[in-house]
């Protein structure tokens, strides 16, 4: 019986979601570390599956990218997480798997997705890019397809949905090296892995079955829907925030800027999404006045996030909910705190990391919250 739905599915799950969020600290640290294009190269790393370690090895990588030359303790970051990346989708298949296993027909579809995008991989390494674009769409599509055809409670068509982002993820972290850290493909991985780490917490969260919601309960629906959206766009904003190394464009001044309220911010300039291919955006390209624009947007958001996500929690505690709602405001609270200790200490990396970290918790509290007042179906 597929290994028992692989020691319980719920279980399974549950690790996925851990390991999702291992690898989103993780993924971090690797970009606030400046290690982003520390492996020039995608999948191996100067060529090797690991990366370069003895003298002969190091020597024939600087030569064979002169423009980026080796250096061991940040290509190893970046390699790890990679390899880190694709345990996770390994166990997103095996999740994928279980939902559909006694479907023949979806398990067939799946496995042949698994093997399109490996071959894509492979040609993609062999030069053949298109071919490899291709194979890439049908591995997205194709657990698009099985979820849609699937028979069963929602958190296991959402587990298979799980299985097509993870594979569009992993082409978004080949797109962030060859297009050298553009700020939208930057964004665009960050937000493919929160968003890989949210299905999984929301298929973990329904499969343990938590009681029945009661009608004042489910009416915070909507609000908590809201919450997540409004959350989404500022960790978008976050994610952009970094990708164009806008953490400090207000110096040490919180709340204010720069030493103004309002220093003229460029806000045009600072939210043009595309920029061409062949710009190399490691460092950031935008000026002063941009990168003040983004910072400045960011707070604003926090402030936006703050006020409705902590109402969500005092509403939640009025009915009821009070594990959720202490949850989410101790959450809230802590990021907001994280936030402003990164500017006022210049962004230290490990503060800057647990303030990743705290955005994937707080989305983890939200996500707990919505399957609490909807309930979950049986299946």
């Amino acid at each position: 019986m597929f290994m028992r739905a692989l020691f319980t599915s719920a279980r399974l799950a549950a690790f996925a979601t851990l390991f999702a969020f291992l690898v989103i600290v993780f993924g971090a640290f690797v970009r606030l570390s400046n290690a982003g294009l520390s492996c020039p190269d995608w999948p191996t790393c100067y060529g090797k599956a690991t990366w370069p370690g003895h003298e002969q090895e190091i020597a024939r990588a600087n030569e064979a990218f002169p423009d980026r030359p080796f250096e061991t303790h940040k290509a190893w970051r970046e390699q790890v997480h990679r390899m880190l990346a694709g345990t996770l989708g390994m166990l997103v298949l095996a999740l994928a798997l279980v939902a559909v296993w006694r479907r023949r027909a979806l398990v067939l579809m799946l496995l042949a997705a698994a093997v399109a995008a490996a071959i894509g991989v492979f040609l993609y390494v062999k030069g053949a890019h298109a071919a490899s674009a291709t194979l890439s769409g049908i591995a997205i599509l194709l657990p698009l397809v099985a979820a849609a055809r699937l028979d069963r409670a929602p958190a296991w068509r959402v587990a298979v949905v799980a299985f097509a982002v993870v594979v569009f993820q992993a082409m978004l972290g080949m797109w962030t090296v060859t297009l050298l850290l553009k700020p939208v493909v930057v964004m665009g991985h960050l937000l493919g892995g929160l968003l890989t780490f949210s299905l999984l917490a929301y298929v973990a969260l329904a499969l343990a079955h938590p009681r029945a919601p009661d009608a004042a309960q489910r009416r915070l629906k909507a609000m908590v829907v809201v919450a997540l959206v409004l959350l989404s766009l500022q960790i978008a904003l976050g994610g952009w925030t970094s990708a164009n190394y806008a953490a400090l464009a207000c110096g040490m001044d919180f709340p204010r800027c720069a030493g103004s309220w309002w220093p003229s911010p460029d806000f045009r300039e600072g939210f043009v999404l595309w920029r061409g291919i062949g710009v190399n955006y490691e460092g950031g390209v935008l000026d002063g006045a941009a990168r003040a624009a983004i910072h400045i947007a960011h707070r604003i958001g926090a402030l936006v996030v703050f006020g409705h996500v902590l109402a969500t929690a005092v509403l939640a505690w009025r009915r009821g909910l009070r594990a959720n709602a202490t949850a989410v405001a101790l959450l809230l609270c802590t990021q907001v705190a994280l936030g402003i200790a990164n500017v006022k200490l210049l962004l230290p990396l490990p503060l800057a990391t647990a303030h990743n970290a705290g955005a994937a918790l707080l989305l983890f509290s939200l996500i707990a919250l919505l399957v609490r007042v909807q309930g979950t179906a049986k299946d």
